[in-house]
C-alpha cells in the first residue's frame, strides 16, 4: 500500500507542475513540493479532483475570486489557499 501511495503522489506531483497555466502551475506545484508527502488518501483524492478542474476555475477558487463548488470545498483546498496566501506574503 505505501508503494501505491508513493506512485500516486509522484503522478500528482507531475500533474501539479504541468497544467499549462503558469500561475496555477506555480501555486499547485509549490504546494505539492511542500505538502504532497503529508497528505493522506482522502486529501490526495481532493487534490486529484482539484487537478481535474479547468485552470481558470481552480485559480479563481484558490485566490478567492470565486467560491468553490460544494464538491471541491475541502480542507485540502483550504490548505492550498492558506499556502498561497502565505507565499504571497513572503
Amino acid at each position: 500500500m505505501p508503494h501505491a501511495l508513493d506512485d500516486r503522489r509522484k503522478k500528482l506531483h507531475f500533474r501539479a507542475w504541468r497544467r499549462g497555466f503558469r500561475e496555477i502551475d506555480l501555486i499547485l506545484g509549490r504546494f505539492a513540493d511542500a505538502h504532497l508527502a503529508d497528505l493522506d488518501a482522502a486529501e490526495l483524492d481532493a487534490f486529484e479532483a482539484l487537478l481535474g478542474v479547468p485552470d481558470q476555475i481552480a485559480y479563481a477558487w484558490i485566490v478567492g475570486q470565486a467560491p468553490p463548488d460544494a464538491a471541491h470545498d475541502t480542507t485540502t483546498l483550504a490548505r492550498i489557499r492558506t499556502f498561497h496566501s502565505i507565499e504571497q506574503d513572503l
